[in-house]
């Protein structure tokens, strides 16, 4: 198989190589979700999606404006923390 041919080559355990294979690719997905997440908390000056939701409450921002950011606010604060999950347990 390939990953004990290459982890072989590089001289690791296999698992050892599959583990931080899986590490590297959590972080780099974690890395683009909070680059989107930044962007959307610049975007309407806030820092989570709860945050956003007083704001519109509040009529800072329109619902129909915010709404579709909103939405992928929540998605990515969701994905964030199981990625956080899974680097814990990496």
């Amino acid at each position: 198989m390939l990953v004990e041919q290459i982890a072989e080559q590089l001289n690791l355990v296999p698992e050892t190589l599959e583990r931080e294979s899986l590490k590297v690719y959590v972080q780099k997905s974690l890395r683009l979700i909070e680059s989107e997440l930044f962007s959307l908390a610049q975007r309407y000056g806030v820092q989570s999606v709860t945050e956003l939701d007083e704001k519109i409450q509040q009529g800072a921002f329109h619902e129909e404006e915010a709404f579709d950011d909103f939405f992928r606010f929540d998605y990515l604060e969701s994905e964030r923390r199981k990625r956080l999950e899974i680097l814990a347990a990496l």
